[in-house]
């Protein structure tokens, strides 16, 4: 998959764009690859601002729970799943879930 955007630079996130990686990255089934299409950054550049806004002890407890997540990485995922959301999951407007 090739990506035509520039690659985002971390440093010029804004605070809210920040708190929905961080949020993402937190989430087992939002692959890195979903991050990537978003904001256009990689792996490594994920795993570089969750140390960095992060406190160490819950960037380790992160790094821990991302390496044996098997949905994390889309390679690791069971064939059919190619979606980066749930199917019952509605519209997401501003960072929220719409409601029924």
């Amino acid at each position: 998959m090739k990506f035509i955007i520039e690659k985002t630079d971390p440093t010029m996130l804004n605070e809210i764009q920040i708190d929905r990686i961080i949020e993402m990255a937190w989430e087992d089934r939002t692959p890195f690859d979903a991050i990537q299409y978003q904001f256009n950054l990689s792996e490594a550049d994920v795993k570089a601002l969750m140390k960095k806004e992060l406190k160490f002890s819950s960037y380790k407890l992160w790094r821990k729970r991302v390496e044996n997540c098997k949905t994390k990485h889309a390679a690791k995922r069971v064939n059919g799943i190619e979606r980066f959301k749930c199917s019952r999951q509605r519209n997401v407007s501003n960072n929220k879930i719409s409601k029924r």
